[in-house]
């Protein structure tokens, strides 16, 4: 005999967008729900779906159309609230059918459909942010939430709106590598990881190479390098390196982002959120350089507690030159010490256990389970 549906695990419903910083907090709340004996559904549009690889089999895709006015024609914007209704009507048809304990959204135009199908619902729902300052979906949403969780703490919250500071999850495989003891850099191969996303990843690929072809032979000869560059830019960006003596894999995506980061001597990145989290949770020393175009400059927001836990260097855009940046490297790479109390300085300021703190979250919420 089947399982009855009444004596069914409890069903979580998890909306998120369709980019990396929105999806891995939500892989991570998914990995630890369905650890906990849940259900675990995720609800996205079609872009958002090409994100989900990293979630586990057993967690239900949920594909319904969401839009956003910040992209396309005057005629692709008008069609944007028709596109909206049919998928929180598509969601909304979906929670009536097998009504989900809870509701929790992540962020990102394709979280709209889920979220607005749990409001109407009444089912119990929370949203998890990511940044030091809001996104537009989660802030519009934020007073129509049963909780508000804060991945970043303080969090610049709407007025009357009170954030449970929770960390922001991150997956298993980062998880699995917290902590991992730090090799300092030495006269051996040592590896930086340079890291940033679809956005951010161009003015990297500008400089990082010529900061690096720029450093003393002594130092540069030792040089290992993952470079993460746009499709467009890896040939020269992989010139450049070459042109430089120094070894570099140059990817448009890296799928073992963990294993680097626990391997590398330091790390160039963006200030995305998931960035920041993974850092503090292995621990390893960066140089950040904030997204200048992000929206209401949340990249900066996001890296201030690293700089403040002085376990990152701070570069904003306009003074992202090879010649700062190389300065910077210069003095990380030829003081061991410094760069190890870096390392230090991030592990102090991660959350390790920030999935499940939001777990028990979503489970306070949800309240007793029936079966």
């Amino acid at each position: 005999m089947g399982t009855s549906r009444a004596n069914r695990p409890p069903l979580a419903v998890i909306a998120a967008g369709g980019t990396g910083g929105h999806m891995f907090p939500a892989q991570a709340l998914a990995e630890e729900l369905l650890a906990r004996g849940w259900r675990v559904a995720l609800s996205t549009d079609v872009r958002g779906a090409h994100y989900a690889d990293g979630f586990p089999a057993s967690v239900e895709r949920r594909i319904v159309a969401s839009a956003t006015f910040a992209r396309g024609g005057a005629a692709t914007k008008l069609l944007v609230p028709f596109r909206i209704l049919g998928g929180v009507v598509k969601a909304a048809w979906g929670m009536a059918m097998d009504r989900p304990a809870l509701v929790a959204g992540f962020g990102g135009y394709p979280s709209i459909p889920a979220l607005s199908a749990a409001w109407l619902l009444r089912v119990p729902c929370l949203i998890h942010e990511q940044n030091a300052v809001p996104g537009k979906v989660n802030e519009v949403f934020a007073r129509r939430v049963n909780a508000f969780a804060c991945g970043i703490w303080p969090t610049t919250l709407p007025n009357g709106v009170a954030g449970f500071h929770t960390g922001n999850p991150v997956r298993s495989a980062v998880t699995e590598r917290a902590g991992a003891p730090y090799i300092p850099p030495g006269d051996y191969p040592m590896s930086l990881l340079v890291i940033g996303g679809s956005q951010g990843a161009r003015i990297l690929s500008d400089v990082v190479p010529k900061a690096l072809a720029a450093l003393p032979e002594g130092m540069r000869q030792y040089l290992r390098v993952a470079h993460q560059a746009r499709p467009e830019d890896i040939d020269r960006v992989n010139a450049a390196y070459a042109a430089a003596g120094i070894p570099a894999e140059v990817e448009p995506f890296f799928t073992d982002i963990p294993r680097r980061l626990s391997e590398a001597q330091l790390v160039i990145a963006r200030a995305g959120a998931s960035t920041v989290a993974d850092l503090t949770v292995i621990g390893r020393p960066s140089v950040l350089v904030p997204l200048a175009i992000a929206a209401r400059d949340h990249q900066n927001a996001n890296a201030r507690g690293l700089v403040e836990a002085q376990a990152a260097v701070l570069i904003p855009e306009t003074k992202f030159t090879p010649e700062a940046l190389a300065e910077q490297v210069s003095a990380i790479l030829k003081n061991p010490r410094a760069a190890a109390q870096m390392s230090h300085a991030a592990l102090s300021a991660g959350i390790p256990d920030a999935a499940s703190r939001l777990a028990d979250l979503a489970e306070q919420l949800a309240g007793p389970r029936t079966s």
